[in-house]
């Protein structure tokens, strides 16, 4: 917390705005705007993030029977609205640099569709992993070529940038996420980025039980009730303040991992492939090839939580979960290699350097007795950037 948040909730008890929309929302969707450089009317704060991706697939016009392309490695949040609208998800493997949506295997899911199906996918969701930005303007390319509108999920990667510009901002739509482990919280909530005032303005309309303009309570359309509270949108104003400290925090906690691990084998990170991309690092993650490092991902999970250090595998792919096991998917298995291979570790900006140290020896204490072991010698050789 910044310690702004409590003025803003305060002001709402103040002013008995402490139900849904309210001057803390209209601040607060004002102050996304201005962080990710985007004109006035474009954001529009919502109950989750779930709940933006819901509301963008309306407006796209996915209805029953259509099918969405989905990246594959992610959270389900991505994937479950598609289901909400009757439609099937079709899921994308990753590439191996950003471990986002493969462009490859894009272009070859779209033409498979087509073939095998006579339309085309109504709609395209890359995912920016971990807060690092996707291939998004190869993505974006292949999108255009077919007439083919991308939502992008921004819900890790507010703050992060490709080229200089701010993830969220290059789809039709994108949702970004305040639950309680993001880089800025609201409690719970999330916000739909749209491209046009319009837009923005029927997705209020949609979040707000789709009531038609009369004075008694009428509907044409479904609707639902997705707006965010007044006082969720007060912890959120307060929260901007340290939103560029919290990324900065957080890069910091991930070079710290990366230097102190570089020279134990077999241990790799998720890191920017070159100068276009900058990940605001929302989780470091590591890679251990267990050839090489001499212990799996698991036994160093299960180490961590013996030392109470909570750490968690990466995401188990979509198209590995029960529930979409029938849904089609074009993949190379880099997603299922991460997954086997990869772990989380602790990366909130909170950390304090004796947190961090704890799990580097955690790490060497495991390292240590693994057959062949290479570890360099025990005690940190340095201290995180401030």
């Amino acid at each position: 917390m910044s310690g702004q948040e409590q003025k803003y909730i305060q002001e709402a008890f103040d002013t008995n705005w402490v139900v849904p929309l309210g001057p803390n929302v209209d601040g607060f969707e004002r102050d996304l705007e201005d962080f990710l450089g985007l004109e006035r009317g474009r954001v529009v704060a919502l109950s989750a993030g779930t709940a933006a991706i819901h509301l963008a697939l309306v407006q796209l016009g996915v209805t029953r029977d259509d099918e969405v392309i989905c990246q594959s490695f992610t959270f389900s949040a991505s994937a479950n609205p598609i289901t909400y609208q009757g439609a099937r998800p079709v899921f994308v493997d990753s590439e191996p640099e950003t471990w986002n949506m493969d462009p490859v295997l894009l272009r070859k899911a779209i033409e498979d569709r087509m073939a095998k199906t006579g339309k085309k996918p109504k709609a395209i969701i890359p995912v920016h992993l971990y807060g690092m930005p996707a291939k998004i303007h190869e993505i974006t390319s292949i999108a255009n070529e077919y007439q083919i509108p991308v939502l992008e999920d921004a819900a890790e990667a507010l703050g992060a940038e490709y080229k200089g510009q701010k993830c969220g901002t290059f789809g039709e739509f994108a949702c970004l996420s305040f639950n309680g482990n993001k880089m800025i919280t609201t409690s719970g909530g999330g916000a739909l980025v749209c491209r046009t005032a319009e837009e923005a303005k029927r997705t209020k309309f949609f979040a707000t039980q789709a009531r038609d303009n009369a004075p008694h309570y009428q509907h044409s359309k479904i609707g639902y009730n997705y707006r965010m509270s007044n006082i969720c949108a007060g912890i959120g104003r307060g929260q901007m303040y340290v939103l560029e400290d919290h990324i900065k925090a957080r890069c910091s906690n991930h070079a710290f991992y990366k230097e102190q691990l570089k020279d134990f084998p077999g241990i790799s990170f998720l890191v920017n492939p070159n100068s276009d991309f900058q990940s605001n690092h929302w989780l470091t993650c590591i890679i251990i090839e267990p050839s090489v490092a001499g212990f799996t991902r698991e036994d160093l999970r299960l180490k961590m939580e013996g030392a109470n250090i909570e750490t968690r595998p990466l995401w188990k792919p979509m198209h590995l979960q029960p529930v979409f096991k029938e849904c089609p998917y074009y993949g190379d298995n880099v997603s299922e290699g991460l997954f086997d291979k990869g772990l989380c570790l602790p990366s909130g900006p909170l950390l304090t350097q004796e947190d961090l140290e704890r799990v580097i020896d955690v790490v060497r204490q495991l390292a240590l007795k693994a057959p062949g072991c290479r570890v360099p010698p025990s005690g940190c050789t340095g201290r995180r950037q401030k």
